[in-house]
């Protein structure tokens, strides 16, 4: 069997121009990753090429099957727990359209393996603004958003709506999962600002996004809007909620 102390999850919804592709990138780097795919009953087939990739894959490919579409948020909660019962000590947030590149992974690993973080937060904005073929209207709406995000929660990180993320798993077991509110890209932020209240190390690795290429992308308005107004009842509610700590 090929262990692993790191899996991927990987939400999906109609992606099936990407997931065999972007399973067999990740199968191929140097460090072993296990995936898991968090499938919401997507209409195109998107699952039907997991499980003939499970065949092919059977130590390392888990799948989780869903009823439709019930967010972003609450896909990555339902791996999360997953991993966390599995004891896995690593576990990473990826896309599957390839906007965020599986080379990377390495790098978010040691970011928290060997250099201490407890988030490693693969960022667009940490060193300037990483991202390739977006229009510049949704460049300037997500820099801006971020920019917002880290100004009223006072979270030190650049890119508070970055979706590629690695996880310690003791941060997921301190913070109260069933509790986290955000279904669509506010999740993103929710995560980050509830690890730094915990007093986790929240770090952030520079990475280059790419738009897709192929597959439809599942940003609208009012994902975009949850992300800009959620993040002012965050805060506060955050001045009369007690945060579980980290353990020394």
């Amino acid at each position: 069997m090929q262990t692993s102390d790191s899996i991927v999850i990987i939400p999906t919804y109609n992606e099936k121009e990407n997931i065999e592709n972007i399973i067999r990138a990740v199968f191929g780097l140097d460090k072993c990753f296990h995936i898991l795919v968090i499938e919401d009953n997507s209409p195109d087939g998107t699952a039907d090429i997991v499980r003939r990739l499970q065949k092919e894959f059977p130590e390392r490919l888990f799948m989780i099957e869903r009823k439709g579409k019930l967010g972003l948020g609450t896909a990555y909660i339902a791996g999360f727990k997953w991993a966390v019962e599995r004891r896995y000590d690593y576990v990473f947030e990826m896309d599957a359209d390839f906007s965020h590149n599986p080379n990377d992974l390495p790098r978010l690993y040691r970011a928290c393996h060997e250099e201490g973080g407890d988030v490693a937060v693969g960022s667009r904005y940490i060193s300037g603004v990483n991202v390739v073929n977006w229009p510049m209207g949704r460049v300037l709406m997500s820099y801006f958003a971020s920019k917002y995000v880290r100004f009223i929660t006072g979270i030190p990180v650049h890119d508070t709506t970055a979706g590629f993320v690695c996880y310690r798993r003791e941060v997921l077991e301190t913070i109260p999962l069933d509790r986290i509110r955000f279904k669509g890209y506010a999740f993103q932020i929710e995560m980050k600002f509830t690890a730094y209240k915990c007093k986790f190390n929240v770090v952030e690795v520079p990475v280059i996004f790419i738009n897709r290429e192929l597959g439809t992308s599942k940003m609208n308005s009012s994902i975009f809007g949850e992300a800009v107004f959620g993040v002012i009842r965050l805060k506060w509610d955050s001045w009369f909620k007690k945060y579980p700590v980290k353990q020394k």
